[in-house]
Formats: structure tokens, sequence, C-alpha cells
């Protein structure tokens, strides 16, 4: 069984940073690839941004695109997101997933963690 906690979170400024971190346990990272997806308040959980089991490849949401990174330590087991020039609208709670390949698909994903709330303010 694989376990994943999700970290980092919290309030920031609009134009500010986070990096939020995913530790695995259970079983190695190297497995897996792992994906980030959020949920804000009223809204799907939508897609943020994917990484390969080796680390890779990446694929990233439109949405976020050239301000937000995903990377990958298989030595210590654990994923970031490193999140920059943070929005409101970037406000969610953000979860990592654990899967076979990297996708930008929910339902690929057989592991999830209990998220981490992100609140940008103006």
């Amino acid at each position: 069984q694989v376990q994943l906690v999700e970290s980092g979170g919290g309030l920031v400024q609009a134009g500010g940073s986070l990096r939020l971190s995913c530790a695995v346990s259970g079983r190695t990272s190297s497995r897996y690839a792992m994906g980030w997806f959020r949920q804000a308040p009223g809204k799907e959980r939508e897609f943020v941004a994917t990484i390969s089991r080796s680390g890779d490849d990446t694929y990233y949401a439109d949405s976020v695109r050239g301000r937000f990174t995903v990377s990958k330590d298989n030595a210590k087991n654990t994923v970031y997101l490193q999140m920059n020039r943070l929005k409101r609208e970037d406000t969610a709670v953000y979860f990592c997933a654990a899967g076979a390949v990297h996708t930008t698909l929910r339902a690929r994903y057989d592991y999830w963690g209990q998220g981490t709330q992100v609140t940008v303010s103006s």
C-alpha cells in the first residue's frame, strides 16, 4: 500500500511563492508517475502537473505553465511542486497522486494524498 502526504501549503500574497511537498511511503517513488491536482470550493478537481517515473518528463496545465515546476527526488521518495507568481485563482486544496503513467487524467491515478490548502490573498 502506498501512502502520500502533502505539506507546504499556507497563506501567501499574490505574486508570492510556495513549495509543496508530497512524501511517498510504502513503495519507492521511482515506481510511480506522480501528479498534482487541485480543487477549489464548488469546483471539480483539476489537473495541475505531472511527472514521469524517472522525473525526465513533465507536463503542465495551461493555467500554471511557466509559473509552476514539478520535480521528483526518488532518493528521498518526495515530489515537489514549486509555485511562483501565485494568483488568487490558484487558491485551492492541492493533492498529489501516484499512478502507473504520467497523465492529465485523474482516473488513471491509483493513490491520493489528503491534500494541503493553498490560499492566495490579494
